[in-house]
């Protein structure tokens, strides 16, 4: 063989390895583009799934609820609450979070057993304070937080507290606007007792 059929030969080897190596360049580069379209596609997904439903900061039906007797948002079985709607007005993000206390009565003649209480977003916590002043570990949605049973129970005539706290900065500025919560308190006396709130949350 000549030498310039070897080189010829050597020359034609080179050719086909590169299109091997551009190819696996490609490859490489194509799965690299394809797995950040899927992480872009997931976080996206993510995001709007935390983000607060439109129909949640509406205020329309606290109102609704403000306007009713207190007693036909209670309990018939005894749980009652002084008050079943509360309105904070304008609140600031940059201010922090807020607290209300609502007051609870058994106003039953047997004793109640409050079994589970959480709230209607993770912004949302709450707290059993009971009449001996020992206080709940807080609370929040199911899904975020664990809710765990209480079983505590509650004298006939015997009052408690329920202290809510809101965090207007949880959502950030998706959060501004009309907002509206809700914290159920489940008991062995019956259908829950729900315990509403707005605010206007302002940056």
């Amino acid at each position: 063989m000549s030498k310039s059929a070897t080189i010829n030969s050597n020359a034609s080897m080179r050719k086909k390895a590169r299109p091997a190596a551009v190819k696996s360049r490609l490859s490489t580069h194509s799965k690299i583009i394809i797995g950040a379209g899927a992480l872009i596609l997931v976080l996206g997904g993510l995001i709007i799934a935390a983000m607060p439903e439109q129909g949640t900061n509406k205020p329309a039906t606290v109102a609704s609820r403000a306007s009713a007797p207190a007693d036909s948002a209670t309990s018939a079985s005894g749980l009652k609450a002084l008050e079943t709607s509360f309105n904070f007005g304008s609140i600031s993000m940059a201010a922090g979070k807020v607290t209300h206390r609502y007051w609870i009565r058994n106003a039953g003649t047997e004793p109640i057993l409050i079994r589970k209480m959480y709230t209607s977003c993770m912004c949302t916590t709450a707290a059993l304070v009971t009449s001996s002043g020992k206080k709940s570990e807080p609370v929040g949605m199911p899904g975020h937080t664990p809710i765990p049973t209480m079983n505590e129970p509650m004298a006939p005539k015997g009052e408690a507290i329920i202290e809510v706290v809101f965090d207007p900065a949880a959502h950030g500025p998706a959060g501004i606007g009309p907002i509206e919560r809700i914290v159920t308190i489940e008991s062995n006396a019956g259908r829950p007792l729900e315990l509403a709130f707005a605010a206007n949350v302002t940056p």
